[in-house]
């Protein structure tokens, strides 16, 4: 039989989910514990590969990358799910929707008179130097003012046990493909599970952004033609690109399927044009448009910017919205909330150091050892320096970097990500490893939307703090209780 909690050890000063649940009142893993509990250790073992088949089956794949290629492989997936009750569930909601309602205005108001940047709230020159600034975008208010139709925020729970936002991810943010199927592939190998359990659903997603489509298409129903933009077959994120738009059923497209004629997007087709009303793009905007970006672009589609800001196509999610994702401006969102909706933010954020302020650097350079050192524009866990595991020379290396460019780069505490129990199929037992939250939030629609769930990711390498998939992590199915 497995024996989960016998011989499993968490890490000390590491808050460990399912281990603090047990000692409160185990209410919340109880459950699952329990049918866990009468499986012997080869059932578990089928059961994951299983699960693995499932994904394989589905496939459910992402790049790998190093420093000499790209591998595709199977998404890592653990079947002990991260489970979250009501009450906590319902501050983790309230606080991304807060928080992606007043970026929402955030944006509007920065390419339409900047009042908060004249009222010194939020520096101008960290919006106007963002590498996301997009001037093409100076007094133009897409349809119904939502420029952030979909949004991922990242939530981390500290070692005292509260959560706090690691970042926003407002340009095209991913990884809700995963969500939906590892709640496909739970729900295949393990169903006694949920008929134990109420757990909220997922699955709703893909109608909810589909809605969120047409009310800010600006045409009637009947009318509406959407299609998703896809760099193409290479891109890491093209099953989610296919999956997504087979789930909504619209059009998947590369750049070369549309063009434009009389500022409207239409779409090429064997019977001829159809007329696009809205392009869910899945490309940055330095590639979507070389008339106005970046003029070597294959991916995009000439003259795409003049249909939209004529109000002939609606683009999700809108261009320069990755202002909002530069890293040091995130540190600004708070006042953001008390700005333009007048309350305290529900959920705080990391505290950050913004290299550019000469004090911040001051103490970053003093201080670099205990902090965790992070380029402002790059995702993925790309760049991101944990300095207490870096050598002598590495340290220099990285502080003559920030002091030769102090505006690309902010620092934070080194915060301790909660673990929580995973299967390491190596040692055949479960171990805590570092898990993280991507919550998905829906802006368009009637109101709010926040999928009931998000994608935890899991940091597959014993100690590793970084939790992305594109540096070798695995994901966990989240499982919100109903009340």
């Amino acid at each position: 039989m497995l024996k989960l909690l016998d011989r499993y050890s968490t890490h000390p000063g590491t808050f460990d989910e399912v281990q603090k649940d047990k000692e409160k009142d185990g209410i919340l893993y109880r459950e699952f514990l329990s049918l866990l509990s009468v499986m012997r250790l080869e059932e578990f073992k089928t059961l994951n590969e299983n699960a693995k088949l499932s994904f394989l089956n589905q496939g459910i794949t992402y790049a790998l990358y190093n420093k000499e290629k790209s591998v595709e492989q199977i998404f890592p997936f653990d079947l002990f799910p991260r489970i979250i009750g009501p009450e906590e569930w319902q501050k983790i909601e309230s606080g991304v929707i807060q928080r992606n309602i007043a970026l929402n205005l955030f944006i509007h108001d920065v390419y339409n008179g900047g009042k908060i940047l004249k009222d010194r709230v939020v520096p101008e020159h960290l919006i106007k130097s963002s590498a996301h600034y997009c001037r093409y975008m100076e007094g133009f208010s897409p349809k119904h003012e939502i420029y952030c139709h979909i949004s991922g925020t990242d939530i981390i729970r500290h070692s005292d046990g509260n959560y706090y936002i690691l970042e926003d991810n407002l340009r095209s943010p991913s990884g809700v493909s995963y969500v939906l199927t590892n709640r496909l592939a739970m729900m295949r190998v393990l169903p006694d599970a949920f008929k134990a359990m109420m757990v909220e659903p997922v699955a709703d997603y893909s109608d909810k952004l589909l809605q969120a489509f047409w009310r800010v298409s600006g045409r009637e129903l009947g009318d509406i033609f959407c299609v998703l933009l896809t760099p193409g077959v290479f891109n890491s994120a093209y099953f989610e690109h296919t999956f997504l738009a087979h789930k909504m059923g619209i059009e998947l497209v590369e750049g070369r399927d549309l063009f434009v004629e009389n500022d409207f997007v239409y779409l090429k087709t064997i019977g001829g044009k159809i007329r696009v009303d809205v392009i869910y793009r899945r490309i940055d905007d330095a590639f979507l448009d070389p008339e106005v970006f970046n003029p070597e672009s294959i991916l995009g589609v000439k003259g795409i910017m003049s249909a939209y800001i004529k109000g002939n196509v609606n683009i999700i999610n809108a261009p320069g919205t990755g202002i909002s994702d530069d890293k040091a401006i995130c540190t600004f969102v708070p006042d953001m909330i008390r700005y333009y909706l007048g309350e305290e933010p529900i959920l705080n954020n990391v505290p950050t150091y913004i290299c550019e302020r000469e004090k911040e650097l001051d103490y970053v350079l003093e201080n670099i050892r205990s902090l965790v050192v992070k380029p402002v524009d790059m995702s993925g866990g790309y760049g991101v320096c944990i300095c207490d595991q870096l050598s002598d020379q590495e340290i220099a290396t990285l502080k003559e970097k920030v002091k030769q460019n102090p505006r690309n780069f902010i620092a934070q505490p080194k915060m301790v990500l909660s673990t929580h129990m995973t299967y390491i199929e190596e040692a055949e037992q479960f171990e805590p490893r570092h898990i993280d939250l991507r919550t998905f939030t829906i802006l368009g629609g009637n109101q709010p939307f926040v999928l009931k769930g998000g994608l935890t990711r899991t940091a597959l390498v014993k100690g590793s703090l970084i939790v992305n998939s594109s540096q070798g992590g695995g994901a966990k199915d989240t499982w919100v209780i109903k009340h």
